[in-house]
């Protein structure tokens, strides 16, 4: 293992995207963004991503010339076109967008169609809570989950984050999968050969499993799958929310992330930013998070969200990132 400064991963993420067919812009947010998951202890969406973004935008199914654009808009309200490119520079697009219009209305809600893997969500919403807002952002992916009772995948793991700021700690930040668990982690278990835990996936034949490259031959499990369709039921309201209303493709419709061939995934993701200026006063907002939050840090053992990333990040920031030689002489090799 060899500990490198974040700049440097930066700059090495960036050039090998370039190479691979990504315009300047598009790899400079993308390699700030896998980074950034690498600095907050989140491999499955960090510095595990790059080969299979760079095979993409080699295959085709990323437009390495893409740049973000409005195509529909109406007061609050948003419709972002990713160009098919990678996800990052079009929702940094839609978050700006949205934070604006959020000003000047109370509330947007800003929809980016024709994108791909967006990533750490809640890292997307981290300007919002800089500018004193509330943000809430979904995604959907390539079909992972069954309909609560059915079998074959039709959702993705569609993940839900959040971010609250506040007066003067470190604003809230909630992310979770509405699967079991994120399928990156699937992903990097497949990759080093490991078994994952019963309860997470099933294999093609609908079959629970432990083996992680089975798993993902067949579907996650939704949140909840063992005792209710709860999980599977919020899978439907993102995947709705995320295409029917913003017009991306549905998660069935695209090619897995996972392969090296396939279609341009058209995916969405869907940014809503509050102002509580607008509803509350920023004042009494921020007067109320801070009761909960010295309620919940009543008991010993809890634990911020967000905290820990936080921490980490900080960390990585000051002391660098640890990367497996192997890992950093490949991307050394092709930037």
């Amino acid at each position: 293992m060899s500990r490198v400064a974040v700049a440097e991963l930066r700059t090495l993420v960036q050039r090998v995207l370039e190479r691979a067919g990504a315009n300047a812009a598009m790899a400079e947010a993308t390699a700030r963004a896998l980074v950034l998951a690498e600095a907050q202890g989140i491999g499955s969406h960090g510095l595990s991503r790059v080969p299979q973004y760079a095979t993409h935008l080699k295959n085709g199914r990323v437009n390495g010339a893409a740049q973000p654009k409005v195509a529909r808009e109406r007061g609050g309200a948003v419709q972002v076109d990713g160009g098919e490119g990678l996800a990052f520079p079009a929702c940094e697009f839609a978050v700006r967008e949205a934070i604006t219009r959020a000003r000047t209305h109370g509330v947007a809600f800003a929809g980016v169609m024709n994108s791909h893997h967006a990533g750490v969500i809640v890292d997307h919403l981290r300007a919002v809570a800089d500018a004193g807002l509330v943000g809430i952002a979904l995604a959907n992916s390539p079909a992972a989950m069954p309909a609560a009772g059915g079998k074959h995948p039709i959702f993705g793991t569609n993940p839900v984050a959040a971010v609250f700021p506040r007066r003067a700690g470190e604003a809230l930040m909630i992310d979770l999968s509405l699967s079991e668990v994120a399928r990156g982690k699937v992903m990097v278990a497949a990759k080093k050969g490991e078994p994952i835990p019963l309860g997470w996936a099933l294999d093609a034949a609908g079959q629970p499993t432990t083996d992680a490259k089975a798993a993902l031959e067949g579907s996650m499990l939704p949140i909840g799958a063992v005792t209710s369709t709860k999980g599977a039921m919020l899978a439907l309201v993102v995947e709705l929310l995320v295409t029917a209303v913003i017009g991306a493709q549905f998660g069935f419709e695209a090619s897995s992330f996972f392969v090296d061939e396939g279609n341009r995934p058209r995916i969405g993701q869907a940014f809503i930013v509050i102002d509580p200026g607008a509803l509350a006063g920023s004042a009494q907002y921020l007067d109320r998070i801070e009761v909960l939050v010295a309620e919940m840090l009543k008991d010993e053992g809890v634990r911020l969200p967000g905290a820990r990333r936080e921490a980490l990040r900080r960390k990585a920031e000051a002391d660098g990132i640890e990367v497996a030689d192997a890992v950093l002489a490949s991307l050394r090799a092709v930037a």
